[in-house]
């Protein structure tokens, strides 16, 4: 799994080091699911305050499959910790909620698709004798 970190902010940027080990911290047990997570702090607000800092973690699983977690809390690290609650939460969710594929034995397909002649007339004694009485 790998961590990018996308920022513009100064004091964003600061807090690199801190988004990309709680990333791999959060994401330790799903990593194996995980090809890569983005994790962007941006501040809305600018210089102004208030609840402004805003964190939005991408993980990507696969190519066509992705969960976007978005939050938006008064502190960087607040952020940061509830944004990838949130994607691992959603992450947890989506795998449970697949349902596992039933596998079916080749044998039971083929044996379905083409059964022996020799099976079926032991499968079938009254068939056999009422061919042999049709010949006769």
């Amino acid at each position: 799994m790998k961590v990018h970190f996308k920022s513009r902010e100064p004091e964003a940027i600061a807090m690199h080091e801190l988004a990309k080990a709680r990333s791999e911290f959060v994401f330790r047990r799903l990593a194996w699911l995980i090809s890569k997570a983005t994790v962007s702090l941006s501040d809305i607000n600018g210089p102004r305050g208030g609840v402004d800092k805003r964190c939005q973690v991408e993980v990507q699983l696969n190519r066509e499959n992705k969960v976007v977690a978005t939050s938006i809390a008064r502190d960087w690290r607040g952020a940061i910790d509830l944004a990838l609650a949130r994607a691992v939460r959603t992450l947890v969710r989506r795998r449970q909620t697949v349902k596992p594929t039933r596998r079916v034995r080749a044998r039971s397909i083929a044996w379905d698709l083409a059964p022996e002649p020799a099976l079926q007339e032991a499968a079938d004694p009254r068939g056999r004798l009422m061919r042999k009485m049709a010949g006769a």
